[in-house]
């Protein structure tokens, strides 16, 4: 009997619309009702290459650039998800042939959207069934090892749509500045999934950080992390009223690095888990680096009327336990 399958077009490099879960975001499809995160249940997930290069990509560098990406995801060491290349198909991306596939297309009118990830879900069951990638050949592109002026490091685009495929939804841990004419200009990020890409010729988004380690470990726990790990929660109210969509920034002092988490839910909770347990400083922001409907669908109601706050207290993440609701209050502009 054939299933009846889903096709959501779920993330895109710059612009985008995703459904999101819980912490980090994670993706969630809603299956009898309930809400279950998108994930893979078998590893090694499978992924093919398309034979269409382009002429400034041959198929192989193509291809040894995406093993690089995908091997990078696979090295985290607290994770368990793994991959594994299943050759070379005349197959294109975007079609549901049970192929999770990447490859180059060319969408001129999406002119924001340097690569775009979608999936193919049991409608049934909530299983992921396939997960495709295109980069879109109306941008320029590189894999020279040191990148190339004026032209996008496709390893870099690589990680951050591989990190969707795996079920990672964006990051809001950078900032950014507004361009001269519209967009936006990334300054820093501190998460390889933040939505806005780098400047073409960078190659800073090659290496994951804190909070695509965190997020990752989070959907596919090595045991003994797993085991061993601690959360963080919390509330966040603006006039006695729940807040959804104010981002918090956990930053450990111990090791200087943040990992970042939004209040997801209709009374305004945040829940951050697979930390490491330590010693944190909570800081709660509006979502205002990046468009809002980068990281939630537009239909909800994202406050971003508010002043950053830092938590007035340290707070410690104990090892394989929560540090119980923190309280935060914020204020308007």
């Amino acid at each position: 009997m054939k299933r009846p399958l889903a096709a959501i077009v779920a993330a895109a490099l710059v612009v985008v619309q995703a459904p999101p879960a819980h912490a980090y975001l994670k993706f969630g499809v809603t299956v009898g009702g309930q809400s279950i995160t998108l994930k893979w249940t078998q590893t090694p997930v499978r992924y093919s290459v398309s034979s269409q290069g382009i002429t400034d990509v041959p198929v192989a560098d193509f291809q040894a650039a995406v093993d690089r990406a995908f091997a990078t995801w696979q090295a985290v060491p607290t994770a368990t998800i793994s991959y594994q290349f299943a050759g070379i198909t005349a197959a294109q991306p975007g079609r549901d042939d049970g192929l999770s596939t990447l490859g180059f297309q060319n969408r001129p009118d999406l002119d924001r959207v340097l690569a775009s990830t979608s999936f193919l879900v049991d409608r049934v069951s909530g299983a992921l069934v396939e997960s495709d990638i295109f980069f879109n050949t109306a941008f320029q592109w590189s894999v020279a090892p040191a990148g190339a002026t004026g032209r996008f490091d496709l390893e870099s685009v690589a990680l951050h749509e591989i990190g969707h495929m795996s079920g990672l939804g964006h990051s809001a841990l950078g900032e950014t500045e507004l361009r001269d004419g519209g967009g936006r200009r990334v300054l820093a990020a501190e998460a390889v999934m933040f939505p806005i890409a780098f400047s073409a010729g960078s190659v800073a988004g090659r290496t994951l950080k804190a909070d695509d380690i965190t997020g990752i470990t989070d959907l596919y726990p090595e045991a003994e992390f797993a085991s061993t790990s601690g959360s963080v929660s919390g509330r966040v109210t603006k006039e006695g009223q729940p807040i959804f969509g104010a981002h918090i920034v956990a930053f450990d002092v111990a090791r200087g690095t943040g990992v970042g988490g939004f209040t997801l839910t209709a009374d305004g909770r945040f829940s951050i888990g697979s930390m490491t347990p330590g010693i944190y400083i909570l800081r709660v922001e509006p979502i205002d680096d990046a468009d809002v409907d980068s990281f939630f669908d537009e239909a909800r109601n994202t406050d971003i009327d508010f002043r950053v706050v830092f938590v007035d207290r340290v707070v410690v993440v104990p090892k394989a336990g929560d540090t119980g609701e923190v309280p935060v209050a914020v204020v308007r502009k």
